[in-house]
């Protein structure tokens, strides 16, 4: 008995309790992560090699932040959620559900959604994964359920896209990673349906740091969404995600993220994924809220692999989006494609940032890439950065870019057809962010649609609409 009060005592001493955790980042705090997760030792070891490497990188200074301040140790990096998963929409929290309902969550999970998953803070709160996945052999949970039962396939492409020491951030999160997605698709399986991923911030000053994985295995397809947002105005957040996707041969993966954070949220994501021979990957990702510094990419290893980079992005008062695109190609006859429309107003400023490499291997490769800022007025910014390093051979390599403010003949011609300038506004703005958002499933483009209304709104665009939400 007293020896079990010992080892009680010690380990209280050692490690956080989950509600517990202090701001700032130590090795106590990695370790606490591990021990409350009770993970296998390769993934603690995993977590404090990525801590040496943190600690060993100065602070990024690159990017459109010149007064970038965030002092990590003043963010707690753990936050228990102390909430088991829910199988029931009835047992999930009414705060929860009011934002599902946001992003038309409800309506998936009735008609066809295959799983779902939602994370609130540092911890997974609801997942369901119906029985037509696992007949089909398909894996879907959280990133923690993952190593609890998938461990081999999880230490297999655990680092292997994004390593750790690929920048500050990837080994922040490497090191304190909770929540997440991992998605298996089995050779030639496809996912019948979207799955859905769902992440919230609730607390002040805290971090959230979900680690992603999704592989499909050789002529597989698999298909993912995620909604984020925060619900916190106090202080400010920070979020800093990994996504790695892994497609085989001649397999396909489509990710969509949309993430409507709050405007105290600074949003450091690293999102990258790897194509073998005659594989696909589309990201679709827009961006609102936040200060934002995030460039999806695709390295197009195997012949004849293809990517697309399709990007929206919303700057209004107070903000930067600083996003973009990476894309390497290795492989000989790939193709790839960036489009990337962004959005300012109210004094926000917007950038694109892009990096197209041919390397010396990569004989007739072809990109297509295109940026177009769009600004609502004299005291916002719009930028275009791009970065193009051609070594291969036979390559063509097409750029263009634009940026313009909102064409008052455009709005003139619509008034005089019968339409309020408010609905010529709207009207004009969906248009030039059709490109991306056509690339929405039904749901979420009707949300990105009441979104954008929002935004419009917010930035005085457009008065305030009090009747009824409408598409």
């Amino acid at each position: 008995m007293a020896q079990a009060l010992e080892t009680l005592v010690s380990e209280e001493e050692r490690y956080y309790r989950p509600d517990n955790f202090p701001k700032g980042l130590t090795r106590k705090v990695v370790e606490s992560i591990s021990h409350i997760k009770n993970e296998p030792s390769w993934l603690t070891e995993f977590r404090l090699e990525a801590f040496r490497i943190f600690e060993s990188k100065p602070m990024p200074t690159w990017g459109f932040f010149p007064n970038f301040k965030v002092d990590i140790d003043e963010y707690v990096h753990y936050i228990g959620a102390n909430h088991k998963k829910k199988k029931s929409w009835d047992e999930v929290d009414p705060e929860v559900l009011k934002s599902f309902e946001r992003l038309g969550i409800p309506e998936h999970e009735r008609k066809y959604l295959a799983g779902i998953e939602a994370m609130e803070d540092s911890e997974t709160v609801y997942a369901n994964v119906k029985k037509e996945l696992t007949e089909l052999g398909i894996i879907f949970c959280d990133i923690d359920t993952a190593v609890r039962e998938y461990p081999e396939i999880v230490k297999k492409y655990l680092g292997t896209v994004v390593s750790i020491g690929d920048n500050k951030f990837s080994a922040l999160n490497s090191c304190v990673f909770s929540g997440g997605s991992f998605a298996y698709v089995p050779k030639g399986v496809k996912t019948p349906m979207p799955l859905q991923a769902y992440f919230k911030v609730t607390a002040a000053s805290s971090g959230q740091y979900e680690r992603t994985l999704l592989i499909a295995e050789d002529g597989a397809e698999l298909e993912y969404s995620e909604g984020c947002s925060s619900v916190q105005d106090k202080g400010t957040n920070f979020h800093t995600a990994v996504v790695e996707l892994v497609a085989h041969k001649n397999a396909k993966i489509f990710y969509t993220t949309i993430q409507n954070w709050k405007k105290n949220m600074y949003n450091w994501t690293v999102k990258r994924g790897l194509c073998h021979e005659r594989a696909h990957i589309t990201w679709t990702d827009v961006n609102i809220g936040a200060n934002t510094v995030k460039y999806p990419g695709i390295v197009l290893q195997g012949d004849h692999s293809t990517g697309d980079i399709l990007s929206l992005a919303f700057a209004g008062a107070g903000q930067i989006q600083d996003t973009g695109a990476r894309i390497i190609h290795v492989g000989k006859n790939t193709r790839s494609n960036i489009l990337a429309k962004g959005v300012s107003l109210d004094g926000g400023t917007n950038s694109y940032r892009g990096l197209v490499k041919f390397t010396s291997g990569s004989v007739n490769a072809y990109s297509h890439v295109k940026c177009d800022g769009l600004m609502m007025d004299d005291r916002s910014q719009s930028h275009a950065y791009p970065y193009n390093d051609v070594s291969g051979q036979n390559g063509t390599l097409n750029y263009e870019a634009t940026v313009s403010r909102i064409d008052e003949d455009q709005l003139f011609y619509l008034q005089s057809r019968g339409l309020s300038e408010d609905d010529a506004k709207l009207l004009v703005i969906n248009g030039f962010c059709e490109g991306v958002t056509k690339h929405l499933n039904v749901e979420y483009s009707v949300e990105m649609t009441r979104l954008i209304r929002m935004i419009l709104e917010d930035g005085k665009v457009i008065a305030e609409h009090t009747g009824p939400t409408s598409p």
